[in-house]
């Protein structure tokens, strides 16, 4: 048996092989046809140009036999044909005979149906082994890496690991964020959250410089078009004390899009912390222009004119931010203290529900409560309010620094010093629980471990406002003790972190009157008038601004009265409060019947509109019963204060400042 390939004139350049017997003649014109698939399973028919020819008996049945051998095979070549379809094999099928005659028209029609309905069937079985191994998303497979560039993933991506990062960020995992973040910014270059997230965890490990390098990273990328970038990078700056940096910075954000009003607040606040009061009014009231209402620019309002001790517009502005978003606890806690300071404790507490209402596990609002009421004389309900925001925030030392300086008052040193203890364990870099602890010992009469916990307070940091207030409380502690010369070194040192302290200087020149160094202590104050920061405010501009901001207001005369009587003053203030909670009601007699409960109740004997035993328990699944504080520590720990600074304390430190004493 003979084959042979296909003449390469054939018109229709399809493959046909012809298959010749031994026992004929090799010229004879006998043929025999069949069809090969290829790799694509595409039917090669035999030439159009030859007829079919008429076979002898004796090849036919030869041929006959050689089919039925055949028949066998033909499922076993189709079953291996699906089972391995991308090896690139020949899948080569039965040769089959064509007859003259209508008969060899019509069976080959049918053959040829059959045929393509086969083909087709073995083609899906491929495909379909073929798409099981594909990758279904792989962008760095997808191309060859020379000729193609690499596919970026889709944005869903982006979202999901911005969140993975910020979870690990929480879990301290810096390194491990950070990766993730780098990857996006170079899959996603012109999305600004990857280059916030990065620069923002890259300032909590104080990499000031890598984070400033990713900044600006981001902004290029961006092409300064992204507000938060210029944003988190003026927060930075201003952090480090680069003032005049962070101006430029804010600038930029308020340009690439002046309805960020992050960037109007922060910049205010700069201003502020510079006393620059007039220039922070004008960019609060630029970013209520741009921005619209916004609490925390009403909040930040509300508070110049409580400083200023213009208290009606004070109140109008915490109104505003309160509508702005009767969920912000922040600004519900500020309007209550300020009526604190107006003595006001109705209308306090009454704002104080709001805040707990709004945000029922924020631990400031169970913290400033319950400072308050113990303030006013009522005990058992501060204990309960600090047990409360104790049991929904047992990792925060600041509510059990005021439970034990509660229990060292009512109840016993013991009780508080393992309240403190269990604080400090808490959080071992939060000064204000060792200076509290150290001031307790001193009242005890324990110097030694008094100044072991101040020690501990200042080798946190010695650059805070709470290292100047623990240098202060140690002078005194020093003073007491006849330690002049150190009380002097302590009180220098306090004064050099924050030179606007009266309470140090007052301190400071009180001891040399003591002494009597008359000349010495009016020097002291002397200097204390000459280096003292004053404040300028403009009252008119409140006028301009509340007609800008509320023209129907009912008159601006009465907001600005600030004689009113204070009765009054409480009793409208109430009335505000009471007019978002009771739709129909009558407002006045609200008012009254609430004014009345004002005069006792600014000696603590009050009731509050709240059920806060059942509103624990319905918001919060809190039982009032079952509220204890586990008191128990790490007793194998020993003593948290018992450490060696690494700083020298008599150090002086220096100041950024340009008025400081010198001495």
């Amino acid at each position: 048996m003979h084959l042979f390939s296909p003449s390469s004139s054939s018109p229709t350049s399809k493959a046909t092989l012809t298959l010749f017997s031994p026992s004929q003649n090799p010229n004879n014109n006998s043929k025999l046809y069949f069809k090969i698939h290829t790799k694509t399973r595409t039917t090669i028919p035999c030439s159009s140009k030859e007829s079919p020819p008429v076979l002898d008996p004796k090849p036919l049945s030869l041929e006959s036999s050689r089919t039925n051998e055949l028949n066998s095979q033909e499922s076993n070549l189709v079953i291996e044909s699906k089972r391995d379809s991308l090896e690139g094999m020949l899948v080569v099928r039965r040769p089959e005979m064509e007859v003259s005659g209508e008969d060899s028209g019509q069976s080959s029609g049918k053959e040829s149906d059959d045929d393509n309905t086969k083909s087709v069937a073995v083609i899906d079985v491929g495909l379909e082994e073929f798409a099981k191994k594909m990758s279904v998303f792989e962008p760095e497979r997808v191309g060859s890496s020379g000729s193609s560039p690499q596919e970026k993933p889709l944005n869903v991506n982006l979202d999901l690991a911005l969140y993975k990062a910020k979870v690990l960020a929480r879990r301290l995992k810096y390194k491990e964020a950070e990766e993730i973040l780098q990857k996006c910014t170079s899959y996603w270059p012109e999305d600004g959250r990857p280059y916030v997230a990065l620069g923002k965890i890259l300032g909590k490990q104080s990499k000031t410089e890598a984070a400033r390098a990713v900044y600006e990273k981001g902004c290029q990328a961006t092409q300064g078009e992204n507000p938060y970038i210029w944003q988190c990078w003026a927060v930075l700056e201003n952090k480090m004390g680069n003032m005049r940096r962070a101006r430029e910075l804010f600038d930029a954000a308020t340009v690439a899009d002046k309805r960020h009003v992050a960037a109007w607040h922060g910049w205010a606040i700069l201003e502020l912390k510079q006393g620059n009061v007039k220039k922070a009014r004008q960019l609060l009231a630029k970013g209520l222009k741009f921005c619209g209402g916004n609490e925390y620019v009403y909040q930040t309002l509300a508070l110049l004119e409580a400083k200023a001790n213009r208290y009606e517009q004070a109140q109008y502005l915490f109104r505003q931010a309160t509508k702005c978003n009767p969920k912000s606890c922040a600004s519900w806690l500020a309007w209550a203290q300020l009526e604190m300071q107006k003595e006001n404790n109705l209308v306090a507490r009454k704002l104080f529900e709001k805040a707990v209402q709004a945000s029922p596990k924020n631990r400031f609002a169970w913290h400033v409560w319950g400072v308050f009421e113990s303030n006013i004389g009522n005990i058992e309900k501060a204990r309960k309010l600090l047990t409360i925001g104790h049991a929904l925030n047992p990792r925060d030392p600041v509510l059990l620094q005021s439970l034990a300086l509660l229990e060292y008052k009512h109840s016993t040193a013991n009780l508080a010093r393992v309240l403190f203890r269990k604080a400090s364990e808490l959080d071992p870099r939060h000064q204000p629980v060792w200076i509290a602890w150290g001031w307790m010992e001193w009242k005890e009469g324990n110097i030694p471990t008094a100044r072991e916990l101040y020690q501990k307070a200042l080798s946190i940091d010695s650059t805070t406002e709470s290292a100047a207030r623990c240098l202060q409380a140690w002078g005194v502690l020093e003073q007491r003790a006849g330690n002049l010369s150190a009380a002097r070194r302590l009180f220098r040192s306090s004064l050099n972190i924050n030179s606007q302290s009266y309470v140090t200087w007052m301190t400071w020149a009180k001891l040399e009157d003591d002494q009597g160094n008359n000349v010495r202590a009016e020097e002291i104050r002397n200097l204390y008038f000459q280096q003292r920061t004053e404040v300028v405010d403009d009252v008119s501009w409140v006028t301009g601004f509340l007609d800008i901001l509320d023209p129907a207001v009912d008159s601006i005369k009465k907001l600005l009265n600030m004689d009113q009587d204070p009765y009054k003053k409480a009793q409208e203030a109430l009335r505000n409060i009471s007019r978002g909670e009771e739709k129909g009601g009558d407002d006045n007699s609200a008012g009254n019947s609430s004014s009345n409960k004002i005069g006792n109740d600014k000696e603590g004997g009050g009731s509050s509109g709240l059920d806060l035993d059942s509103f624990i328990k319905e918001r919060l699944s809190l039982d009032a019963t079952k509220l204890d504080v586990n008191l128990e520590t790490s007793a194998s720990s020993p003593a948290p204060w018992r450490c060696k600074s690494p700083r020298s304390i008599w150090k002086p430190v220096k100041s950024n400042r340009k008025n400081v004493a010198k001495f």
